[in-house]
């Protein structure tokens, strides 16, 4: 415990230093003076961080004061030419604001490979986790005991228990959560869910979440891998079963492995799950039922990947509504169908609606029907949100009631049968093996709630 205290009273002592914004050039960040900015640490530096730490740096009233990854610096990513961790992440973050400079000089972007050593800098008012699933619930838990405000990726969670105990976290330490559903903060995703809302199709009646496919990974007889240089395996793991590595289990392919994620389920259903949860005005509930469909694929034996390649689950709500989530190309996206025509919003058209009438496409909303939230930036969202003290456009409940569908959508396709769902009390109903797939054992010594 001394050495624990003594480490982090050091981190805390060199962290100004290493963020420095007292002696930055205010050309740094235009009219925003020091005391008007939000610090921001990035914890998880691989694939989407090539989105979120460009769409944080390009904030003027934030300031990226470190980073944070297990992996110093590597190929192996969703995309091999990129070269991601760590020290890729503080060169970019140096970089940018370097280019800001008379000198052309940074260099006060701090780098850690333990998030808990970036919790304890006392000059960081905000994280964006960016980390895989099995990360989000213990690292967002542990930053609100910080008390650090939280941008927390998609899916928001691994399991209903630690969307639970993100929740009373989130509430408890009264911290701004904003999950990474990001096409809440889309145009054409807020004039589709607003014909919805006003009755442009009538009633409701079927939703359709569109997600994409997958592959089985490695074949059988695929063995083990030592652990690059630079990389920590074990602090990768984290809460997760030990296993043996192996790359196609760690950087983007951690998301086909049901220790660490939920496959497309969660990955890009997340998005097309979350946008129909807006158009529906569901943000504190969710379907009472759910049931596999006949055209679920999963890997073959002995394959590497253990999520679903197919999906195929339907679902209903208290109200009738039919949800159906299933593998469609091309690309993901939502539908919405009512008693008077339906809307779609596809990821390959992200320029307006789809809807079966011209008159329902050019509808005019008028200024006393409804009118949902406006955000044009998701990041933004969030820090007007950290500063007002007030939720963002998608607040760690709409976040936890999406990522359950997804979660108990998982459930119905593994266990192969219909499921009644309780959404008030999170439980399934009469049903003692599903209610045991509703959490995860930590490894120790991890642990939250």
């Amino acid at each position: 415990m001394n050495g624990q205290l003594t480490r982090r009273n050091f981190v805390k002592a060199v962290g100004a230093a290493c963020a420095a914004p007292a002696i930055v050039p205010s050309s740094v960040f235009g009219v925003n003076a020091p005391s008007n900015r939000i610090n921001v640490a990035i914890i998880g530096c691989g694939n989407q961080s090539r989105a979120d730490v460009p769409g944080m740096l390009r904030q003027a009233d934030a300031q990226v004061v470190a980073v944070c990854d297990v992996n110093r610096g590597s190929y192996g990513y969703a995309n091999p030419k990129h070269f991601l961790g760590r020290e890729p992440a503080q060169k970019r973050v140096n970089d940018y604001y370097a280019g800001k400079t008379r000198s052309g000089k940074y260099k006060g972007c701090g780098i850690y490979s333990d998030f808990r050593d970036v919790l304890a800098r006392d000059d960081v008012d905000a994280v964006m986790i960016t980390l895989p699933d099995h990360w989000h619930a213990l690292a967002t838990v542990k930053a609100c005991e910080a008390g650090k405000d939280v941008y927390c990726q998609k899916p928001m969670s691994l399991t209903i228990h630690d969307g639970q105990q993100m929740i009373k976290a989130v509430r408890k330490h009264n911290r701004i959560l904003q999950t990474g559903s990001q096409y809440r903060s889309n145009k054409v995703v807020r004039r589709m869910c607003e014909l919805v809302r006003n009755g442009r199709i009538g009633e409701v009646k079927r939703v359709v979440s569109i997600i994409n496919g997958s592959s089985a990974g490695p074949k059988p007889g695929w063995k083990e891998m030592p652990v690059p240089d630079g990389f920590d395996y074990d602090m990768w793991l984290g809460p997760a079963p030990l296993t043996p590595y192996h790359i196609d289990r760690c950087l983007y392919r951690f998301r086909f492995h049901l220790e660490y994620s939920g496959g497309q389920v969660t990955n890009t259903g997340a998005h097309s799950t979350d946008i129909i949860q807006w158009a529906l005005g569901m943000g504190h509930t969710g379907p009472v039922e759910f049931e596999n469909g006949e055209g679920v694929e999963w890997p073959p034996k002995g394959y590497f990947y253990t999520t679903a390649m197919k999906t195929d689950f339907r679902a209903k709500y208290a109200n009738g509504i039919e949800f159906i989530c299933r593998t469609q190309k091309p690309g993901f996206g939502a539908r919405i169908e009512g008693t008077e025509g339906w809307v779609q919003f596809s990821v390959n058209n992200m320029k307006e609606v789809e809807a079966s009438s011209e008159a329902i496409k050019n509808s005019v909303i008028k200024p006393n029907e409804i009118h949902l939230p406006v955000s044009n930036n998701h990041y933004q969202n969030f820090l007007e949100a950290v500063k007002s003290r007030k939720d963002p456009i998608e607040p760690v409940e709409a976040g936890h009631r999406t990522a359950s569908i997804c979660h108990l959508g998982n459930i119905a396709m593994r266990l192969k049968r219909k499921l009644k769902w309780n959404p008030e009390k999170e439980v399934f109903i009469d049903d003692e093996e599903a209610n045991k797939m509703l959490r995860r054992p930590y490894r120790k010594p991890w642990q939250i709630g």
